[in-house]
């Protein structure tokens, strides 16, 4: 029986990558190109290479899993949710810990989120992963920043018409009072909200495959956010069935050292870590 091999591409979307003047519309309203709001520098690259290797290894791909950072405009971790404590804006990556708010440096603009505000910090910082980040306004459910690099949705597109296999969209980030890098779970689950619980129907999709190749955007976040998880969640523990793609995911801007220790990390947990062209051959050897 032929092998199954899962793709796993994590937010391919246009505000993550750096993308050149001929991929950027004009908004209809301003007549100003539009820009992506957090670009990663090498991202549009990365995406090149994997639509290429979309291309290449069609026939031996069996399944595709898009996951689409999907946010409200306000939300934890934008600008829009914070003011400084005499009433200024909140400037782009900044980190605010419970200790700044309890202190009075950082506030919500609105004062009766403060106990859920706090809450929430301080949950997320008993468990160690990230402090919150304030990120431009991103991946803002219905603009073109949320929409998928062109390249790569002309590629999934034609494996879907090619194999008649729907490729599976799985949105994250929806709910505005938790961070969601990764594409299993928030990183703080809320208990009224299922989707950002562990989402067991992805896992058990991604468990059904010999081997899960993942790439996306960004390897220091959420690329490195949803391998951490499949380490702790995937049945049977076996990560040498996890392939990471190397040269299809790139870190944001002052975190290349947290996706080569990331990538250091599952290293030696038995991730494997290939190029897309090396990759590819292999898969069409097999």
């Amino acid at each position: 029986m032929p092998r199954s091999n899962h793709l796993l591409i994590i937010d391919p979307q246009n505000d993550f990558c750096d993308l050149p003047p001929a991929y950027l519309p004009a908004d209809p309203l301003t007549g100003i190109p539009c820009a992506p709001a957090l670009p990663v520098a090498g991202a549009h690259a990365d995406m090149l290479r994997l639509a290429r290797f979309i291309d290449a290894t069609a026939s031996v791909l069996t399944s595709i899993t898009v996951t689409l950072d999907s946010h409200h405009r306000l939300d934890i971790a934008h600008p829009t949710f914070w003011s400084t404590g005499d009433g200024q804006p909140v400037a782009p990556f900044t980190p605010i810990t419970a200790a700044q708010v309890r202190a009075g440096a950082f506030r919500p603009r609105h004062v009766d989120d403060l106990p859920r505000t706090l809450s929430y910090l301080d949950e997320l910082e008993a468990r160690g992963r990230y402090t919150l980040m304030v990120w431009p306004v991103h991946c803002e459910i219905g603009t073109w920043g949320h929409n998928v690099h062109a390249d790569v949705r002309a590629a999934y597109s034609r494996w879907e018409d090619e194999r008649q296999f729907i490729v599976r969209k799985v949105p994250k980030g929806t709910n505005p009072w938790t961070e969601h890098y990764s594409a299993l779970m928030a990183e703080v689950p809320d208990a009224d909200d299922p989707r950002s619980q562990l989402n067991r129907g992805l896992l058990d999709s991604l468990d059904r495959a010999e081997l899960i190749l993942i790439a996306g955007e960004a390897g220091s976040h959420c690329v490195k956010a949803t391998v951490e998880h499949l380490a702790e969640h995937l049945p049977g523990r076996d990560l040498s069935r996890l392939v990471l793609l190397t040269d299809c995911m790139s870190p944001v801007a002052g975190f290349a050292d947290a996706q080569a220790a990331f990538q250091q990390r599952v290293r030696d947990l038995g991730v494997q870590q290939r190029t897309s062209v090396d990759m590819a051959r292999a898969l069409l050897a097999a």
